[in-house]
């Protein structure tokens, strides 16, 4: 077994992070290991312009690492898990270790530090995300709206505009201070590995916005016939975690959901070993949803797909159609 691990990696400050928080964790696992971190350029970090939703394909943030592994570039890459599509290509794998799981939470982030009951009528909210920005048109205050979704049960914020917001966190958070828009909704991870976490920003409950599968969570994706790299990683699983996010996927995967799909998928594993698994599949503008739970002390993937097919039975894949 080579004494040696090459990490890629993104090249933003969290992305770096991440790689880093890995590779301390191999070398401490593995005494004697030399592991370093090279960045990579990807498809998303070259164009910041575009939301996300009308870049061509998926994978916008992982395929440069993905094909410097199947070259024998690098022989791991570090992702953040809600990045990485559910379909990798032939000659990967991604899944086998899944390091604990940080708060997998969004929150609300404003100069003031606002509640999203808070935000003043006509608030523009700065995001990308199809997913966020349905489950924000679909809740917020009863003192707004007047539509009601039976499947979400409270008031629709109507009221709410929105404008795309790429870039990193920094980059997020400068624009908002710049006054580009009233307020954004970043990954509670993200903030915390920045140590960004401050009074501006609010965590969000999953009962109002469902974080997207994966969120919180590091995807380590190497070479499936790589056997010692496959070994030396599974130091870092932690198992709860691991099956809450195969379970998460497992849900997308049978949807065919990716990063247009305006949904959210939540498991958690309690101390008695049963996942509870939900997901909330909406229409673009969060007038409709599916909001299903499932519950199982059996395997994680196919309670993904048990929770997936019930909401077929319920129209999910009209409501798919809806897409932006």
């Amino acid at each position: 077994m080579a004494d040696t691990l090459r990490i890629g990696t993104r090249g933003s400050r969290l992305a770096l992070w991440q790689a880093e928080f890995v590779a301390e964790r191999l070398r401490a696992a593995h005494p004697g290991l030399e592991v370093s971190v090279e960045t990579y350029r990807t498809t998303g970090d070259r164009d910041r312009a575009t939301p996300l939703a009308r870049l061509p394909g998926v994978g916008f943030f992982v395929k440069e690492l993905e094909q410097a592994l199947l070259e024998g570039a690098i022989d791991l890459a570090v992702h953040s898990l809600k990045d990485v599509p559910t379909r990798v290509p032939d000659g990967l794998a991604v899944g086998a270790a899944v390091p604990e799981r940080d708060d997998a939470r969004d929150c609300l982030v404003t100069p003031a530090g606002l509640a999203l009951e808070e935000l003043p009528e006509g608030a523009v909210v700065g995001t990308s995300s199809p997913r966020r920005r349905a489950m924000l048109a679909a809740l917020a205050a009863s003192r707004y709206g007047s539509r009601r979704d039976p499947a979400v049960g409270q008031a629709g914020r109507p009221d709410l505009a929105f404008v795309d917001l790429r870039g990193n966190v920094e980059t997020r958070l400068r624009k908002l201070a710049d006054g580009v828009c009233d307020a954004t909704v970043l990954a509670a991870a993200g903030l915390v590995r920045l140590g960004s976490m401050d009074a501006r920003a609010v965590p969000l409950k999953p009962e109002v916005v469902l974080p997207a599968a994966g969120q919180g969570a590091l995807g380590l994706e190497h070479r499936a016939d790589d056997a010692p790299v496959r070994r030396r990683i599974t130091a870092l699983d932690h198992e709860p975690s691991r099956r809450a996010v195969v379970a998460e996927r497992a849900v997308l995967a049978r949807l065919e959901a990716g990063c247009r799909t305006p949904i959210g998928v939540l498991g958690r594993v309690e101390a008695d070993g049963r996942l509870h698994l939900e997901a909330w599949l909406l229409a673009p503008d969060g007038s409709r949803g599916i909001r299903r739970g499932e519950t199982s002390a059996g395997d994680a993937a196919e309670a993904g797909v048990r929770l997936a097919e019930a909401m077929l039975a319920d129209g999910a894949a009209d409501l798919m159609r809806l897409e932006a």
